[in-house]
């Protein structure tokens, strides 16, 4: 069985375009999307539909919550869904905001962030002091896991692509299609197989018109310096914050 996973596309059109068409290429038996889909400024609209058409097994990040009654608590968090408001149809954004928390498939278990909440993360813990990710506890982190029963575990959030073996399950953070943390601005996607009663990943990275997001995001919406310098430097931050 091989497993499409890709996660965090954030809006971004051009990125999930070029993404999709790797993933289509390589032929899985299932695509499995952990959320973040549309909270950007690269197109959402398009990226909204070409999600929605994938047949995905799909997960809420924290961003889906966002579209929740009162899911909006900052200034600038309720600015940008009134963008996104005139920009994704009601029907996208009640679709996604209905999305589950945790999904399950043949030995896999799926999560935006954790088991628990779309908020936190599974492998890396956010250090607010420090301003980055610390690995989490391995010991906590078996606690975690190992009640699932799963083969696999599939999370993202994080927007850093990293797996670990915890007793016999597989746990993969897989990277986000958008919005990158660690300078490189490519897309990113994972791929898992199972062969042999067990499950390897593959982590690709993908180039896209980087440019033409930014045009776009510079025409169409109020926060064009802020994606451009997103997109064009490959450098997120305030991550544990769960951005904008």
């Amino acid at each position: 069985m091989r497993v499409a996973v890709i996660t965090d596309s954030h809006g971004n059109a051009y990125a999930l375009e070029a993404t999709l068409r790797e993933v289509h290429a390589a032929a899985p038996d299932l695509i499995v999307n952990l959320g973040d889909q549309i909270e950007g400024c690269a197109d959402p609209a398009r990226a909204a539909a070409l999600q929605a058409d994938l047949g995905a097994l799909e997960v809420r990040g924290n961003n889906e919550e966002k579209l929740w009654p009162d899911g909006r608590r900052t200034p600038l968090a309720q600015e940008v869904g009134a963008w996104l408001a005139a920009q994704v149809s009601p029907a996208d954004r009640e679709r996604l905001a209905a999305l589950p928390l945790t999904a399950r498939v043949e030995g896999l278990f799926a999560c935006h962030g954790t088991p628990e909440s779309a908020w936190d993360s599974l492998l890396w813990v956010w250090d607010a002091a420090g301003g980055f990710y610390r690995s989490r506890d391995p010991r906590e982190l078996r606690r975690m896991v190992e009640p699932l029963g799963a083969e696999v575990v599939v999370c993202g959030h994080t927007h850093r692509a990293g797996a670990t073996r915890v007793g016999d399950t597989l746990v993969v953070n897989c990277g986000a299609i958008s919005d990158q943390v660690d300078g490189d601005p490519r897309a990113r996607w994972t791929l898992l197989e199972r062969r042999g009663g067990g499950w390897n990943v593959e982590f690709h990275n993908v180039a896209y018109d980087i440019a033409g997001a930014v045009a776009w995001a510079r025409a169409h919406s109020p926060f064009g310096d802020f994606e451009a310098h997103l997109l064009e430097s490959g450098e997120m931050t305030g991550r544990g914050t769960g951005g904008i």
